[in-house]
């Protein structure tokens, strides 16, 4: 896979090593020195237009890299740990971007997509900063399969919804699930049935609602502070 952008590019190259195949430069000084050393046999340099098109003409920044495919986490290992999120029927890879980077830094132990078959794990990667190369994260379509699995090894079911108890007034299990719907649907029925307890953000002013990775932030926050 490719991904671009000085600063995704930069964490990958210091991070994950072993999965860099090749580095493409198309600018000058882009890379600090010690970098360009350690991966001097791995760097090729590219014409603009070939950087361009490489990017799908994105914001490249004069640094690409190829990696190995991202290796997708799996149901049995995320059940061992303690909060793991799963986004109900999200596929806009900005906003799940942001929520990756938001999860990594405030403590979610994995993530499960549901409700789609694949998504573009280079945008992903770029969204979150790098993030999603450090976070346990997997593609499972149904689901009902997944929260079924998840209950049956005691995880509590929590679900983000305008309507849920107020978090200031929730207690939450050690093993938890953080179920997330999509802007437009919110939480899909099949999900709906299988959550403990809907959970909401208590709103100072009269609004609608607010972005859903402002609102997991917010949400994995409370929940990762409160045992």
């Amino acid at each position: 896979m490719i991904i671009y952008g000085k600063q995704v590019c930069l964490h990958a190259l210091q991070e994950h090593e072993t999965s860099i195949k090749t580095v493409y430069i198309a600018k000058k000084g882009v890379l600090p020195q010690k970098l360009f050393e350690a991966y001097k046999p791995k760097i090729k340099f590219l014409e603009e237009k070939w950087a361009q098109s490489m990017s799908k003409g994105g914001n490249h920044q004069g640094l690409l890299i190829e990696m190995e495919a991202l290796k997708e986490s799996d149901l049995t290992t995320l059940k061992k740990e303690n909060f793991i999120l799963v986004l109900d029927g999200l596929t806009d890879t900005g906003n799940i971007g942001a929520i990756v980077r938001s999860a990594y830094a405030l403590g979610v132990d994995g993530i499960i997509a549901s409700g789609v078959k694949s998504l573009k794990y280079e945008s992903i990667i770029r969204t979150s900063s790098g993030a999603l190369l450090n976070m346990p994260f997997t593609i499972i379509p149904n689901v009902l399969d997944v929260l079924n699995e998840l209950k049956q090894v005691n995880f509590k079911i929590y679900g983000a919804s305008m309507d849920g108890k107020q978090l200031n007034k929730c207690q939450f299990s050690e093993k938890k699930v953080l179920v997330l719907g999509s802007e437009g649907e919110g939480i899909s029925k099949r999900a709906k049935s299988k959550i403990d307890q809907m959970v909401s953000i208590e709103m100072k002013h009269e609004f609608d609602s607010l972005n859903v990775s402002a609102a997991a932030s917010i949400i994995i926050h409370r929940m990762g502070n409160v045992i």
